[in-house]
């Protein structure tokens, strides 16, 4: 491989969740088994509340997902885009500002 192929190979990118990629997988596997909870719950006909409850815990989960890969996001995307320079950067930040906009509606 030539100096300017290494050079090019270190600088891929990647996404700023890959490090902790296993701790996000575990993250989402556990909201996987609360919704199957919420569904059982459902199904054996339980009270409402106790439903709506379950389904906040859901929410807070999800959305601490979202903020924590908005937040590698910044740290790692948005920051290389800043790094190199030229067109790239206001694309990263358009992207995650509408990032942060969708989440904030929902």
């Amino acid at each position: 491989m030539s100096d300017e192929q290494t050079h090019a190979h270190e600088h891929e990118h990647h996404h700023g969740y890959i490090s902790d990629k296993a701790r996000y997988l575990r993250r989402l596997s556990r909201i996987e088994g609360q919704v199957r909870g919420i569904s059982r719950m459902v199904d054996e006909d339980q009270y409402c509340i106790d439903i709506l409850t379950q389904i906040s815990a859901l929410s807070s989960a999800l959305e601490g997902v979202a903020v924590a890969l908005l937040d590698d996001h910044l740290k790692h995307c948005v920051r290389e885009a800043i790094e190199a320079g030229g067109d790239t950067i206001d694309a990263k930040l358009a992207e995650a500002s509408n990032a942060i906009a969708r989440l904030v509606r929902s």
